[in-house]
């Protein structure tokens, strides 16, 4: 015997868990860009090209946070008259990114097997686009 169950959709839970995906998402962009340098506008507005919007509240603070780490190396320079502070990947976080980039594809395959397998067996209403093998265009927001 089926019986509907009315589910609502609490809006707080899913943006902390939209926000909790995207904070692990940025540090692996932000790595991943930082492969070649660059200083923070540039890295804002690259990031942002390819669909990642992030604040500089959100972006400095992180920037910050990895090179305490030591996953980036910065220094000042003057660039069109200005000091700009310049950030590259340290060699250690080019190790951490090449662990990172392996356990996101492992996830992401296995989160594909799934999806798929959910979608054969039953029936789902409005399956986001990764179920059909596509990574979203954009992510979105502050984190």
């Amino acid at each position: 015997m089926s019986r509907m169950v009315d589910i609502t959709m609490n809006p707080e839970v899913l943006e902390n868990l939209r926000l909790e995906l995207r904070r692990g998402c940025l540090i692996v962009a932000v790595l991943a860009e930082l492969r070649s340098e660059q200083y923070g506008y540039t890295l804002r507005k690259s990031l942002a090209e390819h669909g990642i919007a992030i604040d500089e509240g959100t972006l400095y603070p992180l920037l910050r946070r990895l090179e305490t780490q030591g996953l980036l190396a910065s220094e000042w320079r003057e660039q069109d008259k200005r000091n700009k502070r310049f950030y590259r990947l340290a060699p250690q976080g080019g190790a951490i990114l090449t662990h990172l980039l392996a356990d996101w594809e492992t996830m992401y395959s296995s989160l594909e097997a799934i999806l798929k397998d959910t979608v054969t067996s039953q029936s789902v209403p409005e399956a986001p686009s990764a179920v059909a093998g596509e990574a979203p265009e954009s992510i979105e927001g502050n984190s």
